[in-house]
């Protein structure tokens, strides 16, 4: 029998960002970086022989919440240069969730929509915030991902 997500919908959070399409996308789609925005993620680097975001390629990331730490695995599922990255985080076969940036010119600036889409199980549910410490992810991702995009402006 199938386990049900717990999925309550997508977390969606928008931001317009004082610069250029080119230059949010350089910065969102470089996985590697994210770590310089993001409260949670603390970095890390392409795996499985991949050297950037392309359709199929990894990326093994480190997190933290207080005093917790735990790696996990992204694989980038949508790939559409200078508009939309999609990466789905990996444990085993299952995706998780599915992390989103979208951008598109807005004025002078870029309007930057970061979505999140839990996938989880109720099992997957209590073991992600055993491991974390977060029992309510999407609030907890919309503060983050509120926090991740008042870094990138700045």
């Amino acid at each position: 029998m199938a386990s049900k997500s717990t999925s309550a919908g997508p977390v969606v959070v928008t931001r317009v960002v004082d610069a250029s399409p080119e230059d949010v996308w350089n910065k969102v789609s470089d996985l590697t970086r994210m770590g310089e925005w993001s409260p949670e993620n603390q970095g890390g680097e392409w795996i499985k022989g991949a050297t950037g975001p392309a359709v199929g390629a990894r990326f093994k990331g480190r997190n933290s919440n207080g005093k917790r730490s735990w790696s996990t695995v992204v694989v980038v599922t949508e790939y559409e240069p200078q508009r939309r990255i999609t990466f789905a985080l990996m444990v085993g076969p299952s995706a998780w969730c599915d992390w989103i940036y979208e951008i598109e010119p807005k004025g002078t600036g870029t309007l930057v929509t970061h979505s999140w889409v839990d996938r989880r199980s109720k099992f997957a549910t209590w073991l992600g915030g055993l491991v974390s410490g977060v029992k309510d992810r999407a609030s907890h991702n919309r503060r983050n991902m509120e926090a991740t995009l008042e870094a990138l402006a700045r």
